[in-house]
């Protein structure tokens, strides 16, 4: 039992920890103290679903049909490309150099702030590959109860992971009173984006 809560606990890890779109965008509103909780709550609600989707059987259906992971990993790669090439575009014009001083307002409405984690997390294929494909396919060996244990460890470093990165990202806060930062910080953005789509092209051209 535990030790399946402990492998549930280091693949979860090893999945949501990599930089990605997701981790991200949850830092950037860290940064800005706008909405976190909500923001963090989401992201982790979602993983939960996805999680429980793929490890109750759905994940290991999807892993043994080529045809619809190649299909999510192409997905996949357009989002990123699309969001790395914005990302870019972003630190060129410097659009997104969001003054940290007057984050404390809030101006963002929570709408549109729920509106853009729920896009950030759904629309992202490559989310529904870590969690339904990877983690339930590597679930779908266990019986019932070990299945359990594994999403649980799964789902408790999912929750502590956002939560950390959405509230602890405003120690980064005086460092990211200069402009340049947020520049740097929007061309890491679109790298890692383009890294991960060469990935999932390269896990569609040699089929594994």
């Amino acid at each position: 039992m535990i030790s399946e809560i402990l492998r549930g606990a280091l693949i979860s890890a090893s999945l949501i920890i990599a930089i990605g779109a997701q981790n991200l965008f949850v830092l950037k509103q860290g940064l800005l103290r706008n909405h976190i909780f909500y923001v963090s709550g989401i992201c982790f609600i979602c993983d939960f679903v996805l999680m429980s989707i793929g490890i109750l059987g759905v994940g290991t259906f999807i892993s043994n049909n080529p045809f619809i992971t190649n299909i999510l990993a192409i997905l996949g790669a357009l989002f990123l490309i699309w969001y790395g090439f914005k990302a870019f575009k972003s630190a060129i014009k410097g659009t997104s150099s969001m003054q940290v001083q007057s984050q404390d307002s809030n101006n963002n409405s929570l709408v549109k702030v729920i509106l853009a984690t729920l896009a950030i997390t759904l629309l992202n294929p490559h989310v529904y590959l870590d969690t339904v494909v990877i983690v339930g396919g590597i679930a779908g060996t266990l019986n019932s109860e070990q299945k359990m244990a594994f999403l649980i460890g799964a789902v408790c470093v999912s929750f502590i992971w956002f939560f950390s990165i959405g509230y602890g990202a405003r120690l980064l806060t005086p460092l990211f009173k200069q402009k340049r930062m947020w520049v740097v910080l929007d061309c890491l953005v679109g790298l890692v984006m383009f890294y991960i789509a060469y990935r999932l092209i390269l896990y569609v051209y040699y089929g594994h």
